[in-house]
């Protein structure tokens, strides 16, 4: 796992960081988090509405407080709800650590795991229990934020700590409500934010439709058998992704590196590459870290980017993917 140049060495970071790295990469894992009223049980049931036909299981610390809509519930048994799509939901209350147990003998088919924390959770907590266990990976830590009122909660005297906490863990801020405040009002809460979590990438949305590819990453081998080399396309609105196959072996750390920089608005990108060895690398980014790993057996070249289409640099991604390219 590494940082781009210039990224901030917290030290409560640098311990987050590392407690993603003793995970062993298997059922990848999201963490969602973000003060009461963020907007959590509207991105959860958003995502569940549009899984693009993706398998997840999704852990939530009670059904009640998420309120998940009663038609995408096709059976419910107890601690479990089987939801449409084949995606199923597990109550944990206040033993994750049990939950997370059973869930893994469920979960080897899915392609992933949501864990929606109570609105008073600090993310990284939930990374530590998730380093304790090899089913599980911990992917992402994304924390919705209300646009109205974080600036306010984050220095009220009571909430302040917990919210800066939950922020400071954050490899992705999601600005929720957008609509409902004015241009200024959304610069200011963008300021404040460089200042509180300035090692997260920040998105804005509206109705906390966050896109699955920003939650769940990237699948490269699906995305570019879509379309072309170098194609870009819009997945939701606002976001866009890039498609990439490049021609040649690649330098995978240096490449990855350079794509975490901030001017290039990169929010998630997955892909697989070959090296000079002729060895096939996976290349994982989700906010400003990145990580480059063994690649599973079979897969083919190519890259796919996701990031807010006004902050996304597409021709200078594709300059960077061929600069580190070597025919």
């Amino acid at each position: 796992m590494g940082y781009g140049p210039g990224w901030p060495r917290v030290r409560s970071r640098q311990h987050l960081t590392g407690l993603m790295q003793q995970t062993a990469p298997q059922i990848p894992a999201t963490i969602i988090a973000g003060y009461l009223g963020a907007g959590k049980t509207t991105l959860v049931n958003h995502l569940l509405r549009n899984n693009d036909g993706r398998r997840f299981a999704v852990l939530v610390n009670e059904f009640g407080e998420l309120a998940i809509d009663a038609d995408l519930i096709e059976s419910d048994e107890g601690d479990l709800l089987s939801l449409s799509g084949g995606c199923i939901c597990c109550s944990y209350g206040s033993d994750l650590m049990d939950a997370l147990i059973k869930l893994s003998d469920r979960a080897a088919d899915l392609d992933g795991l949501l864990i929606e924390a109570s609105g008073v959770a600090l993310p990284g907590g939930i990374v530590s229990a998730l380093s304790l266990l090899p089913d599980y990976r911990a992917d992402a830590v994304v924390v919705l934020a209300d646009a109205e009122t974080v600036i306010e909660k984050g220095q009220d005297r009571y909430l302040a700590d917990t919210i800066r906490r939950q922020l400071d863990d954050a490899d992705v801020v999601a600005i929720n409500k957008r609509d409902l405040v004015s241009a200024e009002a959304l610069a200011q809460v963008l300021t404040w934010l460089e200042a509180v979590a300035p090692e997260a990438k920040t998105i804005t949305v509206e109705r906390a439709e966050v896109p699955l590819g920003v939650l769940l990453g990237a699948r490269p081998d699906e995305a570019l058998a879509e379309g072309g080399h170098g194609h870009t396309h819009t997945e939701v609105e606002g976001f866009t992704t890039i498609k990439m196959i490049p021609d040649g072996t690649v330098d995978a750390d240096a490449l990855a590196t350079a794509l975490v920089a901030p001017a290039l608005g990169v929010v998630r990108a997955k892909g697989f590459v070959r090296d000079a060895d002729d060895n096939m690398r996976t290349v994982q980014i989700v906010g400003r870290r990145y990580e480059v790993t063994e690649a599973p057996a079979g897969v083919q070249p190519g890259l796919v980017a996701i990031g807010p289409s006004e902050q996304l640099d597409s021709d200078g991604i594709q300059a960077l993917v061929a600069c580190f390219t070597h025919n």
